[in-house]
């Protein structure tokens, strides 16, 4: 009974205060409704008068002073022009400052930094410089909440710039490629689950329809994070070449060496590239043998070892690595960092390498892609006939096409691929005289298994 009627009065105390509050401004509540209804049905400028009353007499009312106030302010900003546009500008760069002022449950640090960012740049109202500096502020003091993919590139691509001008060193550079697509990663990350638990459902028709707008939401963002991705990489370009790495490591490595973090990121960097032969690398890998005895730490001994001709050392080195990883995902990462390793040497211990990365990991599309690309350089080896030969490409085609359904961030590099092993395959009139149409056929090779020829 106390506690019904403690209830009761603080309702009571709650609604007294929300009544106050709108005595002392009757017309907030008002206009508030107006521009809503206006913003509902578009009316961007109807909706502009008793917006800008309520933003600026009582701004704590409704969040809808935020969320509606950017969209009546963008609709200004794409119509308007000169004196005016840059005063809508001015106003929307202040309603993001004031977002997380009055409602900072609702938006973020990188929130206000991003929107701010891109606005900004799109309307070339800033330097590289400052808007480098207001993404670089908003990712390192919030960068849980900094995912958005056309700010984690401008973010990369202003610096990578600002380097070019002779303005930031090149360890910035790494440093920040590396704190990027760890992040790009990491969301696509989150994005590959929703996929690889609603594909199964989606192939047996059991899926709601909502799952299936999660599917296609989850399919779509993953598609823009590999689209970041690969520009992130070709804005870095051929700053990651050996020749530039090898000696910025030379020069810093004295006084970085104690720097587990630096260590392993440069390491990782050289082996990434293939700079395997220079004795930096080796270098390198003892310090990070020294300093962190990881899974990774392992992969690169068992490269060292399978360049010197060891191969029987350097399997043992990369099923150490396995054995250490206990995170699925690191350890699908490690084990496709191992079938890329040994790929030239033994394309079927390829295979199982990237089986298990598949096994630990089953949104691991580049494994499927390297698995593709194992039975596409096997054609010669695969059939007795030209036409037996040519039919691995169908094999191949398939496995790429896995990798762009499993992990859709690689869907345009995997889709690119199926289509360029498909016109390897046999055409139509190959199929029409070998008569096989619609029947299988064997691989007798280390590939195995079969493929069905296409029905005409």
């Amino acid at each position: 009974m106390k506690k019904r009627h403690y209830l009761t009065m603080l309702l009571i105390l709650m609604l007294t205060g929300l009544s106050n509050a709108q005595a002392q401004n009757p017309e907030c509540m008002t206009n508030l409704s107006i521009y809503a209804e206006h913003v509902k049905v578009k009316n961007y400028d109807a909706a502009y008068e008793p917006w800008k009353m309520v933003y600026e007499s009582c701004p704590d009312i409704n969040k809808a002073n935020f969320s509606y106030g950017e969209r009546i302010l963008k609709h200004k900003v794409e119509s308007s022009s000169g004196a005016d546009k840059d005063g809508y500008v001015q106003d929307l760069i202040a309603l993001y400052d004031n977002s997380i002022k009055y409602f900072p449950s609702n938006y973020s640090k990188a929130d206000v930094a991003i929107d701010k960012a891109l606005l900004m740049y799109d309307e070339k109202m800033a330097s590289d410089e400052e808007i480098y500096n207001m993404l670089d502020k908003g990712f390192k003091e919030d960068p849980a909440n900094f995912d958005n993919p056309k700010a984690l590139y401008l973010y990369f691509s202003s610096l990578v710039d600002l380097h070019g001008a002779g303005k930031k060193d090149l360890q910035d550079v790494f440093d920040t490629y590396d704190n990027v697509t760890g992040k790009l990663d990491e969301e696509n990350q989150k994005l590959t689950d929703v996929v690889t638990k609603l594909l199964p459902k989606d192939s047996l028709g059991t899926i709601t329809s909502k799952e299936k707008q999660q599917l296609k939401a989850a399919t779509v963002n993953s598609e823009s994070f590999g689209k970041v991705a690969s520009s992130v990489d070709s804005k870095l370009g051929a700053l990651a070449d050996c020749d530039n790495l090898i000696p910025l490591y030379e020069k810093n490595f004295e006084e970085k060496k104690g720097d587990v973090k630096w260590v392993k990121s440069a390491v990782g960097r050289m082996y990434a590239k293939e700079c395997t032969d220079d004795p930096m690398f080796k270098k390198l890998f003892e310090a990070q043998l020294a300093l962190d005895p990881s899974a990774d730490a392992y992969v690169y001994g068992g490269a060292l070892k399978q360049k010197n001709g060891d191969m029987q050392g350097a399997i043992a080195d990369y099923n150490k690595a396995v054995e250490l990883e206990t995170d699925s995902y690191k350890k699908s990462n490690i084990l496709y960092k191992i079938a890329s390793g040994v790929r030239r040497s033994s394309k079927s211990q390829a295979r199982n390498y990237a089986l298990k990365a598949i096994d630990a990991n089953p949104a691991n599309g580049r494994a499927y892609l390297l698995i593709a690309n194992l039975y596409a350089g096997s054609a010669n080896d695969c059939g007795s006939t030209p036409f037996e030969k040519r039919a691995i490409y169908w094999k191949a085609a398939e496995m790429a096409r896995k990798a762009g359904r499993v992990d859709p961030a690689l869907s345009g590099t995997a889709s690119q691929t199926a289509a360029s092993y498909d016109a390897k395959a046999p055409s139509k009139e190959m199929i029409f005289s070998s008569g096989k149409a619609g029947q299988s056929i064997t691989f007798s090779c280390w590939v195995g298994g079969s493929v069905k020829v296409p029905s005409l």
